[in-house]
């Protein structure tokens, strides 16, 4: 809470504010980079796609580059908005802006996936978290670290299955249905996040988790990286995705905050 009062701080009017010594933090970037690699659903229509519309020495004599961009909403490092499997869910416009930063926890489960692709995060698991750190609690941004990234940005081997337009085939780890609801229902968690394409597991076909986090208005970051040097208690997440009008997700960046 110390950083988030020195964030809000920053950001008053007050000439009194103090800014935030980011010396103290180290500052770790959460978020794959968009370009012609970025991995999508496969059965999404089109990719990224940057297009070069200037770039040189313009008629003023001055150096001028300017790109347009087209992407899928749900692909690379992005969110999934509640609307996205909840009808009366926010849209991505209408999330609270405070929703994008808070308290941050990593739950490690990179063994069990390891010896299992297709690991789905348990109760047990984060009860074992709980036993360890403490009770997590209501408005933290929950992490599920299975180490995927280090696939990125190979889609074979990171969903399991490289056929275009077929999703009936993907392995890949995620939330567990009891976890999940655990963590959105009794924990009352902000968000919930993954270094995979799905909150849910490769081979799900109903995305339970996403409807049970949807439900409850709980934000789901997808195709995070760099989840290894994130502490397991103690950090501070930055999430903060286009602000698309109607939209049920886009590209996000994320920061964590990790004291030295």
């Amino acid at each position: 809470m110390r950083i988030l009062g020195c964030l809000f701080a920053l950001l008053s009017l007050s000439s009194t504010a103090e800014p935030i010594d980011f010396t103290t933090f180290n500052l770790i970037d959460l978020s794959h980079s968009f370009d012609g690699n970025t991995i999508y659903w496969p059965t999404a229509r089109s990719g990224f796609e940057l297009k070069r519309e200037s770039f040189g020495i313009s008629g003023g004599g001055y150096f001028y580059a300017a790109n347009s961009f087209s992407a899928p909403e749900h692909g690379g490092t992005h969110i999934d908005a509640p609307i996205h499997f909840s009808e009366h869910g926010w849209s991505l416009d209408e999330i609270p802006v405070d929703r994008f930063l808070g308290a941050a926890i990593v739950i490690d489960v990179s063994d069990k996936v390891r010896k299992d692709q297709d690991y789905r995060l348990t109760v047990s698991d984060v009860e074992q978290f709980e036993r360890i750190y403490g009770r997590i609690k209501a408005g933290v941004m929950v992490l599920l670290r299975t180490d995927y990234s280090r696939f990125w940005p190979d889609a074979a081997k990171y969903l399991g299955s490289n056929k275009p337009g077929d999703a009936s085939d993907l392995h890949f780890p995620g939330y567990g249905e009891a976890a999940a609801r655990l963590l959105a229902e009794e924990r009352q968690v902000n968000a919930i996040g993954i270094d995979t394409a799905s909150i849910d597991y490769g081979p799900s076909t109903d995305f339970i988790v996403h409807q049970i986090v949807g439900k409850r208005n709980v934000l789901g970051f997808e195709n995070l990286t760099h989840l290894d040097r994130v502490s397991p208690v103690g950090a501070t997440l930055i999430a903060l995705p286009m602000k698309i009008g109607g939209g049920s997700g886009g590209p996000l960046r994320v920061i964590a905050l990790v004291p030295k």
